[in-house]
């Protein structure tokens, strides 16, 4: 592996312990733990995410089913049961489109029942 090669894998690598830490950092404040400890949380992450997973290759996925945009929620919450066509018209869809958006809605619903955490996390 070229020494420049190395480089742009610590650049990465860095960069994303960076994301990590921040925006744990900041979830955390603004749900009211005070800025050291949401500090020391965020490094304790990283370093728990570096200890399991380091080493390992892999793509994150978007998890489509796990976070709903507030498009998708807004069209859902419409939906009537027979305005499929004007829906699809309304958000710009095919009525095939309206169709899978209402079945990730309500398999992301049957998870919550389920006892997987909070509802919709929207983007």
């Amino acid at each position: 592996m070229s020494h420049s090669h190395t480089d742009r894998f610590e650049r990465k690598r860095a960069e994303l312990y960076e994301d990590i830490v921040g925006h744990t950092a900041k979830v955390l404040t603004d749900l009211g733990v005070d800025e050291k400890g949401a500090e020391l949380a965020a490094n304790q992450l990283a370093d728990y995410l570096a200890d399991q997973w380091g080493g390992q290759n892999f793509c994150f996925p978007k998890d489509h089913l796990r976070k709903l945009s507030k498009r998708e929620l807004e069209l859902y919450e419409r939906y009537t049961g027979s305005n499929h066509g004007d829906l699809a018209r309304e958000f710009g869809l095919t009525e095939r489109g309206v169709y899978k958006i209402l079945a990730r809605v309500r398999e992301r619903l049957r998870r919550n029942a389920k006892g997987h955490p909070q509802l919709f996390e929207t983007s």
